[in-house]
């Protein structure tokens, strides 16, 4: 197949004009239908699309590009049929409750993930763009190869083992509630997140290698770099926007405020790195000033129950046990 130039010679206008008609028809149905089942599988299957196209426009598919976009294709896939297949099962997000009903704030989270896709999938882009295939490329199995495809292999075991991990625990009905810290979770609080990371940072090692051996120069070899925007978007967003500042202070809140396993929830955090995993036997020794720094729990996910808990919430509750066991005891009498 002849190579093909489209709006741009680093495919960025045209992947950003697919992307945006892509969620934009998922998002018309998802309105209209109030149907939350295929909003996280159009972002993943959004991946497999870009890749797919751009990899067939180069036109040259040597094995570095073939090995990236299948790389992203697998990833994108896979993330996208495991929620899809979550939310069939608990049949709605509640992140959209708020917001089902509204067309602004429903159709600000699509733009959202529209940013997310197009920014993310830029290494494997930018690979297969003419500017970047029409120089000659080093043989596939570089040091930056192996390191990537080691890397990836890390990253998608342990965000795959984990989701499936976290599935099974939760479908137990004895589990209920419970903190989940069987498996991978036993090393780090969110090792889907860290898996994720890997994942993102291993294509673009690999899709940087022919700027980092000097087989590409001028405007490519920038762009090349300048692709691992791509991955820090994706972490900032894990660590400071959507991932951990909305799991670890309110989830911590919740379950105070309820009494819902808080003390157990309590040590499991003492003993559990939140994003890189570590031995619980070493981290729950470690200096606190270690862990905010170097292992990354900053204080914009510590829980302090004096400042962020609703303490009216905690009176009700205890109040209400209080009651209860009243109760009890009384009847014990009878």
């Amino acid at each position: 197949m002849a190579e093909v130039h489209a709006l741009d010679d680093y495919y960025l206008a045209i992947t950003l004009l697919i992307t945006i008609a892509y969620q934009l028809f998922f998002f018309s149905i998802a309105f209209s239908l109030k149907f939350d089942k295929l909003t996280d599988f159009a972002g993943g299957t959004n991946f497999v699309v870009l890749a797919s196209i751009t990899l067939a426009f180069s036109g040259h598919h040597n094995a570095r590009q073939i090995v990236d976009s299948i790389f992203i294709m697998i990833w994108g896939a896979r993330l996208s049929g495991f929620l899809l297949f979550r939310i069939i099962k608990t049949g709605k997000d509640d992140r959209f409750d708020d917001k089902r009903d509204k067309f602004f704030s429903f159709l600000g989270f699509w733009v959202f993930q529209m940013i997310w896709v197009w920014t993310v999938s830029f290494p494997v882009t930018i690979l297969n763009s003419p500017n970047v295939t029409k120089y000659k490329q080093p043989k596939f199995g570089t040091g930056r190869d192996i390191a990537g495809v080691i890397l990836f292999a890390i990253g998608f075991l342990m965000e795959s083992v984990s989701d499936i991990q976290k599935y099974q625990f939760r479908s137990k009905p004895e589990n209920k509630g419970k903190v989940c810290d069987v498996g991978l979770f036993v090393w780090t609080r969110h090792p889907n997140y860290f898996g994720e990371i890997l994942i993102q940072f291993s294509i673009f090692m690999i899709a940087v290698a022919p700027a980092a051996y000097g087989y590409v120069h001028s405007g490519a070899y920038s762009a090349l770099y300048a692709s691992i925007l791509g991955p820090f978007f994706l972490t900032i967003l894990l660590m400071f926007v959507s991932g951990l500042p909305l799991q670890e202070r309110p989830g911590a809140k919740k379950r105070y405020e309820s009494g819902n396993h808080w003390e157990s929830f309590l040590e499991y955090t003492k003993r559990t790195s939140i994003l890189i995993p570590f031995p619980p036997q070493l981290y729950v020794r470690m200096p606190t000033i270690l862990k905010r720094t170097i292992f990354l729990e900053f204080p914009l996910y510590v829980f302090d129950p004096a400042k962020h808990a609703d303490q009216s919430k905690v009176q009700d509750r205890q109040a209400e046990e209080g009651a209860v066991e009243g109760n009890d005891g009384r009847n014990g009498n009878e």
